[in-house]
């Protein structure tokens, strides 16, 4: 299965331009199996995004794009999010108790957004956005590198916030993926592997962890 984990919709993310409505219908043409929603710390769409997924029975992820001291980092598993702005460690500690997962978002983006370098002293984080539709090609590889030296899984994930974004990356789950349950134990397996939108289907990205 393909799934875009990191797309922001525009109800919540004020900075995108596209609705869920949108998204669905764009995911669903380009061949996903599914999508997560992830605004910047804000999850209330994911009762809107539950029920959608329901009313069509396609699957619809909520999650989160938080932003730590460190960097931003991508959850799910969480319906309640920290009040405040917490240190990395505090929050993937948070997730992890929760039964929840963190994903590293684009680590080596040059806005300060990223966690860079800082991945190899957080312990319990579930995997590295090796591939980001809205970071350089150059980061990307950077962070493929790093998590590949670490030993973690590497996503694959658009951070669309325009409509034509949505699929421009994708991670590939080798198990069927029903619900946030399964989602969240694939990734905790490791079952997952980065791909990309050549235009005629999705190509999984090859790479050889230690």
């Amino acid at each position: 299965m393909f799934i875009d984990t990191h797309i922001h919709e525009s109800k919540y993310s004020l900075d995108s331009h596209v609705s869920l409505a949108e998204i669905v219908d764009r995911a669903r043409k380009i061949g996903l199996d599914g999508i997560c929603i992830t605004d910047h710390d804000d999850n209330r769409i994911r009762h809107e995004a539950r029920a959608l997924s329901q009313a069509l029975g396609y699957l619809i992820i909520p999650g989160c794009e938080v932003l730590t001291y460190e960097g931003d980092i991508v959850v799910f598993g969480v319906d309640v999010l920290p009040a405040e702005k917490v240190h990395a460690t505090e929050l993937i500690s948070y997730v992890n108790c929760k039964g929840g997962v963190g994903i590293s978002a684009h680590p080596f983006r040059n806005n300060n957004r990223g966690l860079g370098e800082g991945i190899r002293s957080l312990p319990g984080l579930a995997g590295v956005e090796g591939l980001n539709g809205n970071t350089d090609l150059a980061s990307n590889l950077q962070a493929c590198r790093l998590a590949g030296e670490l030993g973690l899984p590497i996503f694959g994930a658009s951070d669309a916030h325009h409509v034509h974004e949505v699929g421009k990356y994708a991670t590939y789950f080798s198990r069927k993926i029903l619900n946030e349950a399964d989602f969240i134990g694939a990734i905790k397996a490791g079952v997952t592997r980065a791909a990309i939108d050549l235009g005629d289907g999705f190509t999984l990205l090859d790479y050889v962890r230690k």
